[in-house]
C-alpha cells in the first residue's frame, strides 16, 4: 500500500525538512509539499515565490546550502544594474538564475497559468520525487503593521524582513484577501487522502500561519484521518533560524517549544496536531506538551545537513505511526 505524506512548509527550515522528508519516505510512497506563498511578492514588474522556489530549488538539487536560499553558482549582475537604474530594491537581491525563473514565471501567469500551474512546468524541468502546491492560487502577500513612533506604518513582509530585519516592533501580521483565498487544486484532498500530515519547523507565524488560514485548509487538518506531527521551530529557547521569535512575541506567543505546540493546539481540543517533536535540549517541557493535550516525543531537531534533516523526517513519520 502507497504511503501519501503531506508536508506543510515555508522558509529555509521548511525545504530542508522537505529534503529529509524525501530520502526518509520509502519506495512508491507520495509526497506533497503545501508552500507558504504569504511571502510572494511584485518586485521590479516580476513576480517572486520566496518559499516555492526555495523547496522546489532543494528538492532539485540546485539551492546554495551553503546561504540556505537561491541557486548555487548564482551571480548578481542583474540587482547591480537595476541599483545604477534606481529601480526595484536595493537591498533585496535578485539573482541572476533566481531571476530567470522569476521572469519565466512572470510570463506565464500573464498567458493566463495559475500559481499551481507554474509549479508544475516548473517541475517538468527538474524531477522533484515529490508533489509542490501552493498553499493557494489567489495571491495573498504578508504585510506587516509596525509601530512608527506615535503612529503605525504597513508595509510588506519582505521589506520588514530583508530590509529592516525585523528591528521595528510590529504590531500584527495579515495577508489581504486570504479570507476570499481558496487552497490551491489538490491541497485539500492531498490531506484528506493523506496517511501522515507533518507541519515543518517552519516559522509559526509567517510560513505556517498563512497556510492554515487560507479557508477550508485549516478545516481539512482538523478533520483528516491522518495523524498530524508537529515540528518545533525552537530549540533550547531559540529560534534556529531567522526572527521567528519576534514574529511569536506579536502574536502573545513565547519563543517556548512547548507554547508553540499549544498556539498550534490539539486536534482532540480544536487545534492542529496530534504529535509534537521537541529537542533533546527542551525534554523539560515534554509534560507541558502533554499537559496541552498533545503526545510529545524528545528527539535531536537539528538538521546540519541531508543525513540529520532525513534523522528527523524519520523520527516524525515514526511518531505519526506509533
Amino acid at each position: 500500500m502507497t504511503e501519501r505524506v503531506v508536508v506543510l512548509a515555508g522558509g529555509v527550515g521548511g525545504s530542508r525538512f522537505a529534503l529529509g522528508v524525501r530520502s526518509a519516505m520509502g519506495d512508491g510512497a507520495e509526497l506533497t509539499i503545501v508552500a507558504n506563498t504569504g511571502d510572494d511578492l511584485w518586485l521590479s514588474g516580476v513576480r517572486l515565490q520566496p518559499d516555492v522556489d526555495s523547496i522546489v530549488y532543494a528538492l532539485a538539487g540546485v539551492n546554495d546550502a551553503e546561504r540556505g536560499w537561491g541557486r548555487a553558482g548564482e551571480s548578481e549582475h542583474v540587482s547591480g544594474e537595476l541599483r545604477k537604474w534606481g529601480a526595484g530594491w536595493p537591498w533585496f537581491t535578485l539573482g541572476d538564475l533566481d531571476l530567470g525563473l522569476h521572469l519565466a514565471r512572470t510570463g506565464w501567469l500573464r498567458e493566463g497559468l495559475t500559481p499551481t500551474q507554474v509549479i508544475a512546468r516548473m517541475a517538468e524541468r527538474w524531477p522533484l520525487g515529490a508533489r509542490v502546491l501552493p498553499m493557494t492560487d489567489t495571491e495573498v502577500d504578508t504585510t506587516v503593521t509596525v509601530r512608527n513612533g506615535s503612529s503605525t506604518r504597513t508595509m510588506h513582509f519582505q521589506e520588514w524582513w530583508t530590509r529592516h530585519r525585523a528591528t521595528l516592533e510590529p504590531l500584527h501580521f495579515d495577508n489581504p484577501g486570504i479570507r476570499q483565498a481558496l487552497p490551491a487544486p489538490g491541497v485539500a484532498e492531498a490531506i484528506a487522502a493523506a496517511d501522515v500530515v507533518l507541519l515543518a519547523p517552519s516559522n509559526p507565524v509567517v510560513s505556517i500561519g498563512p497556510i492554515v488560514a487560507v479557508p477550508g485548509i485549516g478545516d481539512a487538518l482538523r478533520i483528516t484521518s491522518a495523524p498530524i506531527v508537529g515540528v518545533s521551530p525552537v530549540i533550547g529557547g531559540r529560534v534556529v533560524r531567522g526572527m521567528a521569535d519576534i514574529c511569536l512575541a506579536a502574536i502573545g506567543v513565547a519563543t517556548d517549544a512547548s507554547a508553540i505546540a499549544s498556539h498550534y493546539g490539539s486536534r482532540d481540543r480544536g487545534g492542529l496536531v496530534d504529535a509534537w517533536l521537541l529537542a533533546e535540549e527542551d525534554a523539560a517541557l515534554a509534560p507541558t506538551v502533554a499537559a496541552a493535550g498533545i503526545r510529545s516525543i524528545v528527539t535531536p531537531l537539528w538538521m546540519r545537513d541531508e543525513p540529520t534533516a532525513k534523522a528527523l523526517a524519520e523520527a516524525a513519520l515514526v511518531a505519526a505511526r506509533g
